[in-house]
């Protein structure tokens, strides 16, 4: 059993920073990608930022240069450092975990902890 536990979130004025964490049930280093999803309300659900147990990151187009991705392995617990938000960043942010098996990978997904950044 994966547990995901998202936390961080909240309310926020456009230009300030939240610090969003996931803690997982075990070691980190396990998967071999972990990442942040968000969904806004009416929208998909879109990749923000994800890592790999090598240490390769990986953005979206949207955040690039506001987001930052990090990993504590002692604490199994990831990171999405938010910076500069805006009133677009409004959704509810999703931890991701995924482990590759014989070419297959499966995905394992948090709660979500809801972030509303008001202008």
């Amino acid at each position: 059993q994966v547990q995901l536990v998202e936390s961080g979130g909240g309310l926020v004025q456009a230009g300030g920073s939240l610090r969003l964490s996931c803690a997982a049930s075990g070691s980190i280093s396990s998967f071999n990608a972990m990442g942040w999803y968000r969904q806004a309300a009416g929208k998909q659900r879109e990749l923000v930022a994800a890592i790999t147990s090598g240490g390769s990151t990986n953005y979206a187009d949207s955040v690039k240069g506001r987001f930052t991705i990090s990993r504590d392995n002692a604490k199994n617990t990831v990171y999405l450092q938010m910076n500069s938000l805006k009133p677009e960043d409004t959704a509810v942010y999703y931890c991701n975990a995924a482990r590759i098996t014989w070419g297959t990978t499966r995905n394992y997904w948090g709660q979500g902890t809801r972030v509303t950044v008001s202008s």
